[in-house]
């Protein structure tokens, strides 16, 4: 995945909602049939993974609500439900939204391998799917997420810039995401791009469903394996994974903390940047991904084209030249949190800034 085509999605995604679509249908009302073109009443089923994250019940949901009924003078229907990291419940939740009939289905894959049968079923019913954050397998119709070989290298550099001229005797641990997910798979290959021959990886691991309180076993594992005095840093995926790496890194005592980099800019991610336990996240525009998605399920709900949309073809392990749009991520430090989800909207500083880290905000900016 190029990082320039990335670059290229926030435009293409921001503005989508002004791009005249080429129609392949005359978007009048038929019969109603899943996937058919019927005008602006259509049903958008959508499904996200789970709600530990905070992102997806707080960003995404609202913002493809919004999205659609922008697009759809307010008359399109999203019909949400949540698998709360239970592939098979996800599986039963995409047989209810055939069940309702929906036109066009938004689908963010607990496990990208075993939602494939459901993909199936739901394109044999006649209901295009968008894959929405990860890229499930099955014949999906289109893709957004964000360039996520990309977020690995952003995540790697920040990690080198760092550690600046730390002694190369020292060793990093590396944490990367759930084996089921595959952007997982790619954040670790872009970290790896970057890290490889620059720093000692002491210890690595896959860790299972996210979860921080496996990154904190982990954590302590290698802290046990390595001495606590050679871990010069730490790779963390994610913004959740962090929290828990950096309570094992409390609990063994280490001062001062490494930098552990992170993923999503959660609140409690950047409550810790300022308190300057973590070095640095990447935030995701939220936004892009989400107007793509919504863009794409309303024109293949509708029967219209969505070339106008994308910005370039990926493949999947079972479909080739998926159309997609893939936004890129920023690396949030101390030196830009004011710049980037405070002048977003994402945080306010009173919600970042509590007592506790009144005097660590000033010392930024950030009043």
């Amino acid at each position: 995945m190029n990082a320039h085509l990335g670059r290229a999605a926030v435009a293409v995604a921001a503005s989508a909602i002004t791009v005249s679509l080429a129609a392949c249908g005359s978007g009048e009302e038929t019969d109603g049939r899943p996937g058919s073109a019927n005008g602006d009443a259509i049903k958008v089923g959508l499904l996200l993974p789970e709600n530990q994250t905070a992102r997806y019940e707080k960003f995404d949901k609202p913002l493809i609500e919004k999205q659609v009924a922008g697009l759809t003078r307010s008359k399109g229907e999203v019909i949400y439900a949540n698998a709360k990291q239970d592939a098979a419940v996800q599986n039963s939740q995409v047989d209810m939204m055939i069940t309702k009939k929906v036109n066009v289905l938004i689908i963010d894959a607990v496990d990208s391998k075993a939602i494939a049968g459901s993909v199936k079923k739901a394109k044999e019913a006649g209901i295009p799917v968008v894959a929405y954050d990860r890229l499930a397998e099955g014949p999906i119709d289109a893709y957004t997420s964000f360039d996520n070989e990309d977020v690995g290298k952003v995540q790697g550099n920040a990690l080198l810039d760092a550690l600046g001229d730390k002694p190369k005797d020292g060793q990093i641990v590396m944490m990367n995401g759930s084996v089921t997910d595959p952007n997982a798979k790619l954040f670790k290959s872009g970290a790896h791009f970057v890290l490889d021959g620059k720093v000692n990886v002491g210890k690595e691991y896959d860790t299972v469903e996210w979860k921080p309180e496996n990154a904190n076993t982990n954590m302590a594992a290698a802290l046990s394996a390595l001495g606590k005095g050679k871990v010069i840093g730490v790779y963390s995926a994610n913004d959740g994974m962090a929290g828990g790496i950096i309570t094992a890194l409390k609990a063994a005592g280490v001062t001062p903390l490494p930098p552990v980099t992170g993923q999503d800019a959660e609140l409690a991610g950047v409550q810790r940047i300022v308190a300057g336990e973590q070095y640095m996240t990447v935030y995701k525009r939220y936004a892009p991904e989400a107007t793509a998605a919504a863009e794409m399920a309303v024109a293949l709900a509708k029967g219209e084209r969505i070339d106008g949309i994308i910005n370039q073809m990926v493949d999947s392990p079972t479909t080739k030249r998926v159309p997609s749009v893939l936004v890129p991520g920023i690396a949030l430090t101390k030196s830009n949190v004011k710049s980037t989800v405070v002048d977003d909207g994402v945080y306010t500083v009173a919600e970042i800034c509590t007592d506790k880290l009144k005097s660590a905000c000033e010392e930024i900016g950030l009043k």
